[in-house]
C-alpha cells in the first residue's frame, strides 16, 4: 500500500517596516518637498519672482522622495493625500495620525532651518524688516495675501470662497491622480514621474490665486515664524489651507472608491499577525493562494509583495504486511 504527503504551500508577504521607522521616513520626505518648494521660493526674488522654478523643484523633489522612499512608507509626504489614502482603503487608519503628525514635524523642521539660513541681510534688499517676513512671503494666502493682490497693486483679489474653491479643486486633482496611477489595475510603471509633474503643474495653475497649497504641511513650513501671526498676518488664514486640501482629498477618495475600487479581501485562515509577516495556507491553486496573499498586503501598504513559494513536495511511501506465522523458505543444505 503507498499513501502520497506534501509539504504545506506557503506565501510569505515582504515585511512592512515598523511605523516609528514609516514615521521618520515621511518626516525626511516631507523635509525635502518642502524645501524643494519653500526653499525655492524664499529666495525666489532672485529668479525674478517666477513660478517656474517653484514647481519644477518641486516637482523634481516629489519624484525623487517618492522614487527612493515610497517602498517604505507608501510615499505621502502630504497630509491630504494620507487622508485621501486612507478613505480609499489604500492605507490604515492606525497610520493616519502618525503620518500626520510625522509631515507637520518635518515641514516645521523644513521652516525653521531656513529662518536659520537666510542671511541678515538678505531681508533688506526685499525691503522686509527681518528674516520672518521674507518666510511668510512664500505662505498661501488670500485677499490681501493672495499672489495676485500683490501683482496688480491690489487692483484684484482672491477672496475666501474663490480662495476656497482653488484649494479644494487642485488637492481633488493631485490626490485622484496619485489614486488613478497607483490603482493595483492601473498599468503605470512611472507613477512618481507623473504624479511629480501633476504638482508642477498644479502650482503653475493655482499660484496666483493662492500660492499653491494643497499640501497643509507645506502651509505650515511657510509660518513658523512669529512674524507671520501678527495683526493682519498670513499666519491666520493657515485654517484655509489645512481643511481644503483635506476635503479636496476626501471627494477624490469617494470618486476612486465610486469608480475605481480596489476589492477588500475578508481576512484569509492562518493570517498571521505578527508585525511584517503574513502567511498564508495552502487553498486552492498556487496562483490564487498567490493574488490573495498580494490582494491582503495591498489593503495596508499599496504595494505587491513578492511572494516566496515552497514548493510542493511529494513522497511516496511503500507499506509492507507481514503475515504472522508464515514459514521461512528453506535453505540449500
Amino acid at each position: 500500500m503507498s499513501q502520497a504527503t506534501a509539504t504545506a504551500t506557503a506565501v510569505e508577504a515582504t515585511p512592512v517596516p515598523r511605523l516609528f521607522t514609516r514615521m521618520c521616513v515621511e518626516a525626511f520626505g516631507t523635509f525635502v518637498l518642502v524645501l524643494g518648494i519653500v526653499g525655492t521660493a524664499t529666495f525666489n526674488a532672485l529668479n525674478g519672482g517666477q513660478i517656474i522654478t517653484v514647481a519644477l523643484a518641486g516637482g523634481i523633489a516629489l519624484i525623487a522622495v517618492i522614487a527612493g522612499l515610497g517602498h517604505i512608507s507608501g510615499g505621502h509626504f502630504n497630509p491630504a493625500v494620507t487622508f485621501g489614502l486612507t478613505l480609499a482603503g489604500r492605507s490604515s487608519w492606525v497610520d493616519l495620525v502618525p503620518y500626520w503628525v510625522a509631515q507637520l514635524v518635518g515641514a516645521a523642521a523644513c521652516g525653521a532651518l531656513l529662518l536659520l539660513i537666510i542671511p541678515d541681510s538678505f531681508p533688506g534688499l526685499l525691503g522686509s524688516a527681518s528674516k520672518g517676513e521674507v518666510l511668510a512671503a512664500t505662505a498661501n494666502g488670500f485677499g490681501d495675501h493672495s499672489p495676485l493682490s500683490r501683482l496688480t497693486q491690489g487692483q484684484a483679489t482672491f477672496e475666501l470662497p474663490q480662495a476656497a474653491i482653488v484649494e479644494v479643486l487642485i488637492a481633488v486633482v493631485f490626490v485622484g491622480v496619485i489614486l488613478a496611477v497607483t490603482n493595483t489595475r492601473a498599468k503605470v510603471a512611472y507613477a512618481p514621474v507623473v504624479i511629480g509633474l501633476t504638482l508642477a503643474a498644479l502650482h503653475i495653475i493655482s499660484w496666483p490665486a493662492t500660492n499653491t497649497s494643497f499640501n497643509p504641511a507645506r502651509s505650515l513650513a511657510s509660518v513658523v515664524s512669529p512674524d507671520a501671526w501678527a495683526e493682519g498676518g498670513v499666519g491666520r488664514q493657515l485654517w484655509l489651507f489645512a481643511v481644503a486640501p483635506l476635503v479636496g482629498a476626501a471627494l477624490a477618495a469617494l470618486f476612486a472608491r465610486a469608480f475605481a475600487p480596489v476589492p477588500e479581501l475578508a481576512p484569509v485562515d492562518g493570517w498571521d499577525e505578527q508585525p511584517g509577516t503574513a502567511t498564508y495556507p495552502a487553498e486552492g491553486t498556487l496562483e490564487e493562494v498567490a493574488e490573495s496573499a498580494a490582494a491582503k498586503a495591498l489593503g495596508d501598504e499599496d504595494a505587491v509583495p513578492t511572494a516566496v513559494v515552497e514548493e510542493t513536495e511529494v513522497i511516496e511511501e511503500t507499506e509492507v504486511t507481514e503475515t504472522a506465522g508464515e514459514p521461512e523458505p528453506p535453505t540449500r543444505p
